[in-house]
């Protein structure tokens, strides 16, 4: 066996001298270096920016969409959709371990994991798509993938069902940020906020805000502040068009008692929400943007534009333990294992 470049660079076809997520073009021929992964694919999870946008081009029609994900993988080697620039995660079972890795890792053949690095730089070859489930933007398959050696998983953990676990690891950058992020007293504002990444952010902000903090849920119509509302992960839900940034700047005023926010968290699968997450911050704030759909362009621009000195987060799917935060949240909380289990599993 070859050894290959730990970040993938040797699977670059092009264009040359840039890592694999930026590239163009990857090599998904699936015979392993000695310090790569074989992975059999059992589903694809692909982000939510991206399946929104394949879905509204192919009409929602299935098959159109299983070409459509066929055709954007034969031609690049990877699930990178070409305008959002996002990917997703996988799950599978280990076929093969590089001989470099043996004894190195915590992994052995025949273990089922979750890749924690993006679709957008991970060498995939699909046999067959097997199932498209439009509602979790799952797409089981049976194919091929390549962890690099700085690629970081989870093992799937025995007390839960695999989907459930993918639902949630999908997501894992998020609550764990969040966790991060947000401090005792906090005004926090999450946009998108009944999603599973918006449930699990409004779930520990609900932690850490303490008794004067207030967490405010934006959703966009009233069957979101229902379902939202029963979960008492808010102090507040508001329902408003995250991409109508004055009467989202309104709405978060009128039930803050026109304090302005500590930190926004954006997890909508939406262009065009910047600004609502900019304006409702107060100077020296946080704005993380977790949602793929954002351009930073318009944040930062936009953040000038109307004089906000705010401290733009861009959404890394990655924080030390994220895994374990959000697997814990799962374990933890009765009312998002219910929820995800009745959505995913």
């Amino acid at each position: 066996m070859k050894t290959g470049c730990k970040f993938g660079t040797h699977r670059v076809i092009s264009p040359l001298n840039v890592l694999p997520q930026t590239a163009t073009k990857i090599n998904n021929d699936m015979e392993i270096y000695d310090n790569e992964i074989l992975i059999d694919v059992m589903s694809l999870n692909i982000d939510s920016a991206s399946f929104t946008q394949i879905e509204e081009v192919c009409g929602g029609d299935v098959e159109k969409i299983k070409k459509m994900i066929m055709e954007i993988v034969e031609e690049k080697g990877k699930m990178q959709n070409p305008v959002t620039g996002s990917g997703g995660m996988l799950i599978g079972k280990v076929s093969k371990i590089g001989d470099k890795l043996k004894g190195k890792i915590d992994l052995k053949e025949g273990d089922k994991l979750a890749t924690l690095v993006s679709l957008s730089l991970t060498p995939l070859k699909i046999d067959t798509i097997i199932d498209i489930k439009k509602d979790i933007d799952r797409v089981d398959i049976k194919g091929k993938a390549i962890l690099f050696e700085s690629g970081i998983y989870s093992v799937l953990p025995n007390d839960m069902e695999e989907t459930l676990a993918l639902a949630a690891l999908d997501v894992a950058g998020a609550p764990a940020q969040a966790r991060k992020l947000v401090k005792k007293d906090d005004y926090v504002v999450v946009l998108g906020a009944n999603g599973k990444s918006g449930l699990l952010c409004c779930y520990e902000a609900m932690k850490k805000v303490g008794d004067n903090g207030l967490v405010v849920g934006l959703v966009r119509n009233e069957k979101g502040r229902v379902a939202l509302e029963k979960t008492g992960f808010c102090h507040k839900v508001v329902i408003a068009d995250a991409q109508e940034p004055i009467t989202v700047l309104n709405e978060l005023m009128k039930v803050s008692g026109n304090k302005e926010y500590d930190v926004a968290i954006n997890v909508v699968n939406v262009p065009n929400t910047e600004m609502s997450t900019i304006l409702p911050v107060k100077d020296d704030g946080i704005v993380y943007f977790f949602s793929m759909a954002t351009s930073f362009t318009k944040a930062a621009l936009g953040a000038e534009g109307v004089g906000k000195d705010v401290n733009m987060i861009i959404g890394n799917g990655y924080t030390r333990g994220h895994a374990k935060v959000t697997i814990e949240d799962v374990r933890e909380s009765k009312v998002i294992r219910e929820i995800f289990e009745n959505m995913y599993v």
